[in-house]
């Protein structure tokens, strides 16, 4: 399957909340730059075009020569998987994204309809023994030189999935007690993007801190966690959940607030008419999302179902040289 190579610090931990997350290192290219994409709310067996959007991901993918892929999660619907044997892993992800561009790292973690399944089977090893590019974990660090990309375990913070599960049955194993869970997450993330000296700051969720779509803002992530981004320079939050596509830019900070969820069924009109501040694109059907970073650019570009370009957005980095200083 493609090349590529990590290095894994510390041990890998499914079951419980680490005292500092796991880091992985993702070498940049050769000339520096780093490209990846970014697809959630996917796995439906190919249907509901999840089969269409994966052949454009596949075609952008080896325009850009991309490093590695960022899922946003929900991964496996409609109850995640089962347990590490699911047939549905293979049906809804080996068979699916079969391009040779993204026979890369797939790098993801876990979204709401993954915890109404066996949550830890995602997680198991024996999952990259059935596909490498496959890695899980609950929280974690990807280093890649020129960013660092901190993910987040946002479905515990969600109140309402354990006041009120409706008919749903969540695994929770590994999250309880939820408090004590979320407080050191919460540490470490602060920790991670305190002591990170990278270029580009990315920190990937399956919530919505922000959205005009479906769900709309998530207040637990609003409190907890967007203090924490602000106070240590973040520069994007990367979410799924919403099924849509959308660029909304923080009006306090520069944090710019990016969901792609659209990898498969898509929610045509629904939309939240309030709080529309800092509101730069909104798409309400199939598709994904591409990044390429150098050391003083970004770019941002949203495609749809049909590999076209809907949307993109551009940005700077100022150079300090540190040697005059």
């Amino acid at each position: 399957m493609g090349h590529y190579w990590f290095i894994i610090s510390g041990i890998i931990c499914g079951l419980c909340a680490s005292a500092e997350l796991d880091r992985f290192e993702q070498p940049s290219n050769g000339d520096g730059s780093l490209s990846f994409l970014v697809i959630g709310d996917w796995g439906r067996r190919g249907a509901f075009n999840q089969s269409q959007v994966a052949f454009q991901m596949g075609k952008i993918g080896e325009k850009l020569d991309i490093d590695f892929v960022v899922s946003t999660e929900d991964n496996f619907y409609d109850n995640g998987l089962s347990g590490p044997q699911d047939p549905a892993f293979e049906e809804s992800f080996t068979n699916i994204y079969t391009a040779n561009s993204l026979q890369k790292r797939w790098y993801s973690v876990l979204g709401n309809h993954d915890y109404r399944g066996d949550a830890e089977a995602q997680l198991s090893p024996l999952l990259r023994k059935f596909d490498s590019r496959w890695l899980c974990l609950r929280s974690f660090v990807v280093d890649a030189e020129l960013a660092e990309i901190i993910f987040v375990d946002t479905t515990p913070f969600v109140k309402s999935y354990f006041l009120d599960p409706e008919d749903h049955t969540y695994d929770w194993r590994g999250i309880n007690p939820r408090k004590h869970y979320i407080t050191s997450l919460l540490k470490d993330v602060e920790r991670a993007l305190r002591e990170s000296s990278a270029k580009w700051k990315i920190v990937v969720g399956h919530h919505a801190i922000r959205s005009i779509g479906h769900h709309g803002d998530t207040p637990e992530l609003t409190t907890h966690l967007l203090p924490i981004l602000k106070a240590n320079d973040v520069d994007f939050y990367m979410n799924g959940h919403d099924h849509c596509l959308e660029h909304i830019s923080d009006t306090e900070s520069p944090i710019q607030f990016l969901t792609s969820g659209a990898g498969s069924k898509a929610w045509r009109g629904d939309v939240k008419q309030l709080n529309r501040e800092g509101l730069k694109f909104f798409y309400d059907g199939q598709g994904f999302m591409s990044v390429k970073l150098t050391q003083y650019d970004a770019e941002i570009v949203f495609y749809n179902v049909y590999g076209k370009t809907l949307h993109t957005w551009n940005a700077k980095k100022q150079f300090v040289d540190h040697s005059s200083i």
